[in-house]
C-alpha cells in the first residue's frame, strides 16, 4: 500500500495491537539478559512471561534484567527484507543517549543504500523511549497515511521530537537504590513519606527529574497542572499513559485525564521488558504533544516550582467556617 515502511524497535513498547492499528510493518529487536545470565531477543508482545511475572521478578535483590542495543545482524536483516521488496525506510529509534542502536541504524543504510541503489533509508534518533517513543512511531504513521512522502514524514518527525513530554512519577525508590540511582537511606524515607520523583524530556533525550511530590494525590494533580501548562490542542490528540505494575493508577490518571482536557482518546501503554529492565516497577506516567522543550528544562523546572508553590500555599489556607 504504502512506498516506505516504518520500522521501530522494542523500546517502544508497541503491543501487536498498536502496531497493527498504525500499520507499523516491522521493529528492531535488542537483547535482554536474565538474572540468571543467558540472553534473549526481545519481543513486544510479552511471549516469554507476563508483566506481572517481570515485574514482580524485580523485588528480588538478585533479579535485575540488562539490555543491550539492537544487533547489527537483526539491523541488515530487518532492513534488507524490506529492500528487497522495493520499499524505501523509515527507522525510529531510542534516543541515542540512552542506546548505539541509531548510530548502528545509520551505519546499517549507509552500507546497503550502496547495495540497493534507489532506495532510500531515513533513520530518525528520537531522543525519546518507551511510550514517547511509541509516540513519534504513531505520529509517522499518520503523516504517512495523509500522503505524505518519506522526505516529509522523516522532516515532520525530526521537527516533533522535543514536543513529545512525559510526566507522571516513579514511587518504587528501592529499585532505584538496586540499580545504583538512589542510596538507601532516601529511598527508605522517601518512601516512608510517599516521595514520587516527577520528570520530563530533557533536549539530550534523557527522563530528567524536575520536582519530587509527596503522596499520589498530589503528584496526579501535579500532572494535570503541568499538562495544563504545556500541552497544545488537548481535544486533538491521543493521550498515552504509562506505567510499570501499577495498572490502578493508570486508571486513574487516564480517567482524570479524560475529564480534565477530554482529548481524542487516551491509551492505557504497558512499559515492556526493554525500557522496564532500568525503569523497574512504580512508574505511571503520561504522554502527550506540547509545547517545545526548553534548554535545560528550566521553563519546566520553574513552571514546577511554581505549582509546587501554589499548592504549598493553598494547604496553609485557613479552612472555610
Amino acid at each position: 500500500m504504502y512506498d516506505y515502511v516504518i520500522i521501530a524497535d522494542t523500546s517502544s513498547d508497541m503491543s501487536a495491537k498498536l502496531r497493527q492499528r498504525y500499520e507499523i510493518e516491522d521493529y528492531l529487536r535488542g537483547i535482554i539478559y536474565y538474572p540468571d545470565g543467558h540472553c534473549e531477543s526481545m519481543d513486544l508482545d510479552w511471549e516469554k512471561m507476563t508483566p506481572s511475572e517481570y515485574y514482580s521478578s524485580m523485588k528480588d535483590k538478585k533479579s535485575l534484567y540488562k539490555t543491550a542495543s539492537v544487533p547489527v545482524g537483526n539491523i541488515t536483516e530487518t532492513f534488507e527484507k524490506y529492500l528487497k521488496q522495493g520499499k524505501d525506510i523509515l527507522s525510529i529509534s531510542i534516543s541515542s543517549a540512552l542506546s548505539t542502536t541509531y548510530n548502528e541504524t545509520m551505519m546499517v543504510a549507509d552500507e546497503l543504500m550502496k547495495k540497493y541503489p534507489g532506495r532510500t533509508i531515513k533513520c530518525v534518533d528520537s531522543l525519546r523511549y518507551s511510550t514517547a517513543l511509541a509516540y513519534l512511531v504513531c505520529m509517522a504513521s499518520d503523516k504517512r497515511k495523509s500522503g505524505a512522502t518519506l522526505g516529509e514524514t522523516f522532516e515532520y518527525i525530526e521537527s516533533k521530537k522535543h514536543t513529545i513530554h512525559q510526566m507522571g512519577f516513579m514511587d518504587d525508590l528501592f529499585f532505584l537504590v538496586k540499580t545504583g540511582r538512589l542510596n538507601n537511606f532516601k529511598a527508605f524515607f522517601g518512601t516512608l513519606v510517599g516521595v514520587n520523583a516527577m520528570a520530563d524530556f530533557n533536549r539530550k533525550g534523557l527522563s530528567e527529574v524536575i520536582i519530587k511530590a509527596k503522596g499520589k494525590s498530589t503528584a496526579v494533580e501535579m500532572i494535570l497542572r503541568y499538562m495544563d501548562e504545556t500541552i497544545i490542542d488537548p481535544e486533538n490528540q491521543i493521550i498515552f499513559v504509562a506505567h510499570t505494575q501499577r495498572d490502578k493508577y493508570a486508571n486513574i490518571l487516564a480517567e482524570a485525564i479524560k475529564q480534565r482536557f477530554s482529548p481524542k482518546e487516551v491509551i492505557i501503554n504497558q512499559v515492556g521488558m526493554a525500557c522496564g529492565a532500568s525503569i523497574g516497577p512504580g512508574l505511571c506516567a503520561a504522554f502527550y504533544e506540547g509545547k517545545e522543550i526548553s534548554e535545560n528544562l528550566a521553563e519546566e523546572k520553574k513552571l514546577m516550582s511554581q505549582l509546587e508553590a501554589e499548592l504549598k500555599n493553598r494547604k496553609k489556607l485557613p479552612k472555610a467556617q
